[in-house]
């Protein structure tokens, strides 16, 4: 916890001891206060307590040890893709997805002067968002963990020369002054946030419900592997929205595939999809059904 920034330390104390005094109601989210996962976390479990942890790793082991009842995490963005890392850590963290939440998601600039700015901090996905803006103003974009902690970071060392790229509640808590808002390069910026929780929701709730699947699969190093794994969606009429490929280790030999369906196990025909992907593959691993909360296609 210590590893906030200075003036982030009183309100992550505070928020810390709410959230110690109800744990079941605690609901674990990476960044400082004020970033946009502390936003996500009060947007989708309003009753909850946030409890802001310094990195990804840190809020699912939150949960884990039973500090928090959830955690939240964000997965993916519509302009800068997937975020780093967390296909990796949701399958190793033995938690299961309960729900998703999506969310606008709106950066300002910030900083203690009116520049020119030589550089501006924040988490690599609010850079990447924001990269065009950056670019063409000149501005060297800066690693942090976080948004609002590179807004608290900025205030910290009272450069002008410096500003952040963060959620303007931001500048409010940390006492920066708003440069410019709606810094990011797409009007409709939008990040699909999972709840996590240490056990999964049973699949039968979901029966002529809207529900989303999500599981991981190791592919077998043959020809053709991952059209067989995928044929049992089509001919079941399982509707895949999305699915992407990430390496297992260093040989580059092992490609794992995170992938999303419609409906629940206990349907016949995600059923039969699920088994015929299995059959397959070296290993399938379901990370969740929860309610679909936005409609695709």
């Amino acid at each position: 916890m210590r590893s906030f920034p200075g003036p982030a330390l009183a309100l992550v104390d505070a928020l810390r001891e709410a959230a110690e005094a109800d744990p079941a109601r605690a609901i674990a989210f990476q960044g400082s206060p004020g970033a946009n996962s502390h936003r996500a976390a009060m947007e989708a479990r309003p009753d909850a307590l946030p409890l802001p942890c310094f990195s990804f790793e840190d809020a699912l082991e939150a949960v884990k040890d039973g500090r928090a009842g959830q955690a939240i995490i964000p997965i993916e963005n519509s302009q800068h893709g997937r975020v780093a890392d967390i296909h990796f850590l949701l399958p190793e963290s033995g938690l299961s997805i309960v729900g998703e939440y999506f969310m606008e998601i709106h950066h300002a600039l910030m900083a203690k002067g009116p520049g020119p700015y030589e550089a501006a901090y924040s988490h690599p996905q609010a850079l990447g968002q924001s990269r065009l803006f950056l670019r063409t103003r000149g501005i060297v974009p800066l690693s942090h963990a976080d948004t609002a902690g590179a807004a608290a970071f900025v205030a910290e060392k009272d450069d002008p020369k410096i500003a952040a790229i963060a959620p303007a509640i931001a500048a409010e808590l940390y006492g920066l002054d708003i440069v410019e808002e709606r810094v990011e390069d797409s009007s409709d910026n939008t990040t699909r946030f999972v709840v996590l929780a240490a056990q999964p929701l049973d699949p039968a709730g979901f029966a002529g419900r809207e529900a989303i699947t999500t599981f991981v699969f190791e592919v077998r190093n043959i020809p053709a592997a991952l059209y067989k794994t995928l044929g049992g969606f089509a001919t079941n009429g399982v509707n895949m929205t999305k699915l992407e490929s990430y390496q297992k280790g260093a040989s580059f030999s092992a490609t794992m595939f995170y992938a999303d369906i419609h409906g629940a196990p206990g349907d016949p025909a995600v059923d039969r999809a699920l088994e015929e992907c299995a059959y397959f593959s070296k290993e399938l691993r379901i990370l969740g059904t929860y309610a679909q909360s936005r409609k695709r296609g």
